[in-house]
């Protein structure tokens, strides 16, 4: 059986263990260059960064991808909880940012696929990462994909 797992509710002590352990990822990852806590299950990871929609904090999270030609795809899954990351919101209102993956750092900005592009986006998602299908049975949502475009 597949035990989902998710961020913690914000505010909780878990949850503040689980920024601690996405800080340390994304020490090491850089530190590597993404050969240590460059993959989670064997799928890729990149380093996202977003800048606070209201406190104009900037902050970087480790996200799952897929390359798709040029562009980088991301789901804003936050596990299947019933609201969407805050990184996303955070993307909505600006943007224009900047992706690590390895050693290397890519200008990108970000849109919401469309239900069409979504569609065929998904099922490669899913075949990369298969828990992203149970991550959308757990919630009433529909769960976010962003396409990182270069800039």
């Amino acid at each position: 059986m597949t035990t989902l797992v998710g961020p913690p509710r914000p505010g909780t002590l878990a949850h503040k263990a689980f920024t601690k352990g996405a800080r340390a990822n994304v020490w090491i990852y850089r530190r590597t260059g993404g050969k240590v806590g460059g993959k989670l299950d064997g799928t890729p990871l990149l380093l996202l960064h977003h800048v606070g929609a209201k406190s104009g904090v900037a902050r970087v999270m480790p996200l799952v991808y897929l390359p798709d030609g040029e562009n980088i795809v991301v789901v804003a899954s936050m596990g299947g909880a019933p609201t969407s990351p805050a990184w996303f919101h955070n993307l909505t209102a600006n943007p224009d940012t900047l992706v690590e993956i390895g050693r290397e750092r890519r200008s990108v900005r970000a849109r919401v696929a469309g239900a069409d592009e979504k569609a065929q986006l998904w099922p490669r998602l899913v075949e990369q990462y298969a828990l992203f299908a149970a991550y959308q049975q757990r919630t009433e949502r529909d769960i976010p994909v962003l396409v990182l475009e270069p800039r």
